[in-house]
């Protein structure tokens, strides 16, 4: 696979059968019935709540299945344009490097207005992010982006030593653009070229193995960088406690300082 661009050689999307249907939809709230959605359940309980209780070759295997569930989920393209597909977000954007700055500049205005604790002054931040943006020009296809793949997302069923992916849930983040992006999560503060298992199953899905080149290990930092950014804002406007709010700052403050250095350094 192309380091640039992590595109899959298929030409039809295979939708993970993990995902949940949606069986029927009301967008507007001023219909008879007000606005609803209806899907289908999926079973399992979150991984991180039975991996405790899971055999020592359920772990390799699922993180290989989830690789596959992943790489499907990635082989779907949008409509049209990059971005959010939610209308609040405002129209998608023709490229992936006007979408993903509009996205971070969200991020870093709800900064300025709850005056959230970051670890730089959000102009240096927004300078440093947009040092770094020209490798999100490599990306030219609005793949299905998940971007909040952490294990409470992740539904697992079956009993130990042979358990599988039942669900990948709570997909509110969502967005249409790198492919890439959704590492972060899956690895979230730690290296997803690491998990030898993950990579595995993704290229059996895709068609091939992803090349970590420095371009896509910048890009992988800009994302990094994102999804940090969110992690401490959003202690504010969720009043979660000063306690809270303190145990999220020792954890993800260092990366996020780890992570605009590396966008700094090209990826390195």
């Amino acid at each position: 696979m192309h380091g640039a661009s992590v595109q899959p050689r298929r030409t039809a999307p295979r939708t993970p059968p993990a995902v949940p249907r949606v069986v029927r939809s009301e967008p507007d709230p001023a219909s008879p019935t007000g606005a609803y959605l209806v899907m289908t359940a999926r079973p399992g309980r979150p991984w991180h709540e039975v991996s405790g209780a899971a055999s020592a070759d359920d772990e390799p295997r699922l993180r290989a299945e989830l690789g596959d569930a992943v790489g499907r989920l990635h082989s779907v393209t949008g409509p049209a344009g990059f971005g959010c597909p939610a209308e609040p977000f405002g129209p998608r954007a023709p490229t992936w490097r006007t979408a993903f700055t509009a996205m971070t500049e969200a991020v870093l205005a709800d900064a300025e207005t709850y005056r959230a604790r970051l670890p730089y002054p959000v102009g240096h931040i927004r300078t440093a992010l947009a040092g770094g943006a020209r490798v999100l020009d490599d990306v030219t296809r609005p793949a299905l982006v998940h971007f909040d793949l952490w294990p409470g997302n992740l539904l697992v069923t079956g009993d130990p030593g042979s358990r599988t992916i039942g669900g990948i849930i709570d997909g509110e983040r969502m967005f249409w653009g790198d492919p890439v992006a959704d590492f972060v999560s899956l690895a979230l503060f730690g290296d997803i070229e690491e998990d030898r298992d993950f990579l595995d199953g993704y290229a059996r899905s895709t068609g091939g193995a992803v090349e970590f080149t420095d371009a896509l290990r910048a890009r992988y930092a800009l994302y990094r960088s994102y999804l940090y950014l969110i992690m401490l804002v959003e202690t504010v406007p969720r009043a979660v406690g000063p306690e809270a709010a303190e145990e999220t700052w020792e954890l993800v403050a260092p990366h996020l300082v780890h992570a605009l250095a590396a966008v700094r350094d090209g990826g390195g």
